[in-house]
């Protein structure tokens, strides 16, 4: 019989490491339920602080995945303190089934440890507090920086399939394009006005840095927010997700632990604005028979009724309590969102029924 160990609540959570403070962690373990004898995979591991938990919950082993190689680096002191139950790999969402189906075949040695199919996956969707704390990554305007934003970027050196940088896309991408990568991916309003100014400034001097990047766009007028974030807020979430494609890999790495989960095991996920948690509470809306699939992309009518490849547990998503979004502001915008999958095959892998931004065709 699998035991699990209780949860610490929120009072009892320390940073995980570099300041870093995991969001909504006694509730991501209660949804998760972590048991003796199981296997889970941390498929953002970021700081290790789900990790970590899991681990410290129950006598099980973690798979732990992170496109950051830094990510990667740092979690040496983590796998001696579990030597035989963690593995960290360098890797993105996409490749998720890849990796753990090669694991189920795996011999155990000394630089190898076989996982079995895992009982749960756990998501931490976005950019990690780290990589928003390094000015070097180019991920914030609040300090000045390379205007980089690649998760495969540290220390100057690039994972392979990197792609283009933040600084790349402002330089090249045609003005209409930039205005609907504003608009469909940050929701930002005045996307076109923005548009514009960038491209009158770039054809003067290519942008190169964060802060020169958010003074073009807090110039624009139109562009200060009543609720008193900065001006250049949602064109830097657009320009991350889409320097990343993190909602194409949020909607690979969904499918891919829908073919990877146990009957029973649960799908964990956290999301930290609209377009990723619509993204998610679509596809467990659909896979657990609550809707048709249907899409602005498909014929009217939807797609043939399938067996629910996965159980609703929650109709609702989460949200940090008051006390956790005063400690951890970052965790205000959060939302945790979870199911538990069935015996039925998955199903066929539609990214159409996912309904992804229009200008996500344009990569």
């Amino acid at each position: 019989m699998t035991t699990s160990r209780n949860a610490a609540p929120f009072e009892a959570q320390t940073l995980s490491s570099a300041g870093h403070i995991p969001v909504m962690l006694a509730e991501v373990l209660a949804a998760l339920r972590p048991a003796d004898g199981q296997t889970y995979v941390d498929a953002t591991f970021g700081a290790g602080g789900y990790t970590r938990a899991i681990l410290e919950a129950a006598d099980c082993k973690v798979l732990a995945l992170d496109r950051d190689p830094s990510a990667i680096s740092a979690a040496a002191p983590l796998i001696a303190e579990f030597t035989g139950r963690l593995d960290v790999i360098e890797a993105r969402f996409a490749t998720i089934a890849e990796i753990v189906r090669n694991r189920l075949a795996a011999t155990p040695g000394a630089n190898s440890i076989a996982f079995p199919s895992p009982d749960g996956v756990v998501f931490d969707i976005g950019v990690s507090s780290m990589q928003l704390d390094e000015a070097e990554r180019g991920f914030s305007f609040q300090t000045d920086g390379p205007l980089d934003m690649r998760m495969g970027q540290a220390a100057g050196a690039l994972s392979e399939g990197a792609g283009p940088s933040a600084a790349d896309v402002i330089n090249e991408t045609p003005e209409s394009d930039l205005a609907d990568i504003f608009y469909q991916l940050g929701e930002e309003r005045r996307s076109r006005a923005i548009a514009a100014a960038i491209v009158r400034r770039r054809a003067e001097q290519p942008f190169s840095r964060t802060r020169d990047l958010a003074s073009v766009v807090a110039a624009v007028p139109g562009t200060h927010r009543p609720d008193g974030k900065h001006p250049a807020t949602r064109v830097f979430q657009a320009l991350r997700i889409w320097v990343n494609d993190e909602l194409g890999e949020l909607a690979r790495g969904l499918l891919a632990a829908e073919a990877i989960l146990s009957p029973g095991g649960r799908l964990v996920v956290v999301t930290f604005h609209s377009l990723e948690d619509r993204i998610v509470k679509r596809f467990m809306a659909e896979r657990s028979g609550r809707t048709t699939g249907t899409s602005r992309h498909l014929p009217s009518g939807g797609v043939a009724k399938r067996e629910p490849s996965f159980r609703l547990v929650n109709s609702k998503s989460l949200s940090p309590s008051k006390e956790e979004t005063a400690t951890n502001p970052r965790s205000r915008s959060a939302r945790l969102r979870w199911v538990e999958r069935t015996a039925a095959p998955p199903w066929d892998e539609d990214f159409a029924a996912f309904d992804l931004p229009d200008v996500l065709a344009l990569r």
